[in-house]
């Protein structure tokens, strides 16, 4: 079975006998330890192999080269053992299996399991199950990046919420935003004389005319998620309205939705939004001719960070 510097999977089966057996295996769980402590093999030690130590931890548990090694992780659908084992592999290990199916198979095989939560079968890769509640957001911790383009130069800068509210009935999102036009500054041009020339442009009447329309508002009127949803790309698509300049216009955009700790929520958006659509068209060709140097693109770049605490 053994083929050096490769590593092979073994069934949950054999791995019981050869538990049983007690014959000097040396089993490793490769998950974070709070996930070790919840639920673990029997007798299996811990070494996170996505801590950067992790070479270490292995070195200060296993002596020889020879020894045989099994991984697991939770369960097929995760690389996290077969990550580790490549490791072990590169580190000079010569027996190293991988328990085929993790965790869960080993739970489904019927085969015992230690821990304090060892009955968990929730998908460790979506775990939206939202409280019912108003979720408030922290205004100092959510925040908009804009970027805006002409054909010479690249502008970005940041905007805040003035208050929001994130509404979970039944698990369906909702919310309300409300975004403090007042508060736009630019980072581009952080230290040049033109940037305060260009912060009284985007606050006038040609982009924003903020002295008249101090408050933009996005009201979310559809959260859905998407197919096969994972925690670390978007898995979510919002359906809103954003009230810009007077005008409300529908907006979609894609959004990486995760429940942080102490029921807070996080979301994640990059996006465009095309400015014209709120009759902000200053330097649009659409609209102008001879625009020369005044030349400004449609497109608006959005990257929206929103934290929500329940209240």
């Amino acid at each position: 079975m053994e083929k050096i510097n490769e590593f092979n999977e073994m069934m949950p089966e054999m791995l019981n006998t050869l538990m049983n057996k007690n014959n000097g295996i040396i089993l490793i769980n490769v998950l974070p330890q709070e996930v070790y402590d919840r639920k673990r093999l029997p007798g299996s030690k811990n070494a996170c192999v996505f801590e950067i130590t992790f070479p270490d931890q292995i070195a200060s548990m296993i002596s020889g080269k020879y020894n045989q090694i099994i991984l697991y992780g939770s369960s097929d659908r995760s690389k996290n053992a077969v990550t580790a084992a490549e490791k072990l592999v590169r580190m000079g290990y010569h027996e190293v299996y991988v328990l085929a199916g993790g965790m869960e198979a080993w739970q489904a095989a019927g085969f015992a399991l230690e821990g304090t939560d060892t009955e968990n079968h929730d998908d460790a890769q979506m775990k939206m199950h939202f409280k019912d509640g108003t979720y408030v957001v922290d205004t100092k911790k959510s925040g908009i990046e804009w970027t805006g383009r002409n054909p010479n130069t690249t502008h970005f800068g940041t905007l805040a919420f003035k208050n929001g509210r994130i509404l979970v009935t039944d698990g369906l999102i909702g919310g309300t935003f409300d975004i403090d036009m007042r508060s736009i500054k630019n980072i581009s041009l952080e230290g040049d004389e033109m940037q305060p020339v260009l912060i009284d442009h985007l606050e006038s009447d040609d982009f924003f005319f903020v002295r008249m329309f101090p408050k933009a508002t996005f009201t979310i009127k559809k959260a859905k998620p998407l197919d096969e949803p994972t925690l670390t790309a978007p898995n979510f698509k919002f359906t809103g309205s954003l009230k810009l300049r007077g005008l409300t216009r529908e907006v979609e955009f894609p959004a990486t939705v995760n429940l942080l700790m102490d029921n807070t929520i996080g979301i994640e958006a990059h996006f465009d939004i095309d400015r014209t659509k709120w009759d902000i068209i200053y330097g649009s060709s659409r609209f102008f001719e001879h625009l020369g140097m005044h030349l400004v693109f449609d497109l608006i770049s959005i990257q929206l960070r929103i934290i929500a605490i329940i209240n």
